[in-house]
């Protein structure tokens, strides 16, 4: 009589369950990067070449709105639209499945403000997007010129009072993702002493970026005098 074949290999079938687990690992690690770089790195690049506002029209439209060639331009946005789309729908998904309590502490206040600066992220990139790229671009065929953004800036109290806070959502939200993708994202500072020091790196990056923003605000409103 035949025996049974055997073998001592392990069983190597993975159960649904746990490819579900690896799959949701993969895209938690690429929305954590891609909202690090390129997208962070280019929007604090963006909004640093916004103090170019300080030295006038000519200055501030090489340094934010031209491009070497068109081949550069379609570069430029590919690299900043396709992440930017991927982190928006990464993070809506986020936002359906995440529940918290009340704020009773430091992180769970933090978390609810992280939450609330994307939403609010999201509607000022939205029509920063329409009013700034889409609509000069591609309906108007040129890049925005400094005069209409610097007069939006003073005689249309809404558009500035958007920015100021479309600003501060930026800052928070890009500060706040520098500890989270260094501790809860990529496991870089683990240790209380590390996360600590993150911390105090957070809020540099907070302030710093804030102190920019608001700085290219008040260059574009007072030339739009």
């Amino acid at each position: 009589m035949a025996l049974p074949l055997t073998t001592d290999q392990p069983d190597r079938t993975v159960a649904p369950a746990e490819r579900t687990v690896a799959r949701s690992f993969l895209i938690e690690r690429l929305g954590s990067l891609l909202a690090f770089f390129p997208l962070g790195i280019w929007t604090a690049v963006h909004l640093w070449n916004q103090l170019a506002a300080f030295s006038g029209a000519r200055v501030w439209e090489e340094s934010v709105t031209a491009h070497a060639s068109p081949a550069t331009g379609a570069l430029t946005m590919t690299l900043v639209i396709v992440p930017l789309l991927w982190h928006v729908v990464w993070g809506i998904v986020r936002l359906g499945r995440t529940r918290t309590s009340t704020v009773r502490n430091f992180s769970n206040l933090r978390y609810w403000l992280q939450r609330a600066s994307a939403v609010g992220l999201l509607l000022f990139l939205g029509a920063h997007l329409w009013l700034a790229w889409i609509r000069p671009r591609f309906v108007e065929g040129r890049p925005e010129p400094f005069s209409d953004i610097s007069y939006e800036m003073h005689h249309h109290t809404p558009t500035l009072i958007v920015y100021v806070l479309g600003i501060l959502a930026i800052a928070y939200h890009l500060a706040n993702g520098v500890w989270s993708f260094s501790t809860m994202g990529w496991g870089i500072a683990v240790s209380k002493s590390a996360q600590a020091w993150l911390e105090r790196v957070a809020v540099v990056v907070f302030v710093a970026l804030l102190a920019i923003g608001w700085a290219s605000i008040y260059a574009l409103y007072q030339a739009g005098t």
